[in-house]
């Protein structure tokens, strides 16, 4: 069962992942990998929100692996941000590639720690 949870999920997570980077590339104009990055960051969010409701509320081992781990980890892709910094320091964009080092994993962090937070603050 837990299997088809983590398909599941992944099923729309991969897909949300490719029309919502769809969407914010063909909005901007930048070197900068904006949708990756926006997305990571939200990504980063929701999980800490799972883990946190599974941790003092209603979450289960069933949603951490649906949405957790299935759709989470089909959205959100550490292969493309690895890609998209090579490919900006091969431009020679090397601001852009830090920034995105940085910014990637500055704000995935405190997003998780945001969503954990929120959920403690809703459920304890």
């Amino acid at each position: 069962m837990t299997l088809l949870l983590v398909l599941v999920g992944a099923g729309v997570g991969a897909p949300s992942r490719w029309l919502l980077d769809q969407a914010i590339q063909d909005r901007r104009d930048t070197v900068f990998p904006l949708g990756t990055w926006t997305i990571n960051v939200s990504g980063s969010l929701l999980l800490g929100v799972i883990l946190g409701a599974t941790a003092f509320g209603p979450g289960s081992a069933q949603l951490v692996a649906l949405a957790g781990t299935g759709f989470c980890g089909g959205f959100t892709t550490y292969s493309t941000f690895g890609f998209e910094t090579v490919r900006l320091t091969e431009e020679g964009s090397y601001l852009e590639a830090g920034l995105n080092i940085v910014a990637s994993l500055g704000f995935g962090l405190v997003a998780a720690l945001a969503g954990w937070s929120l959920a403690q603050a809703l459920w304890s």
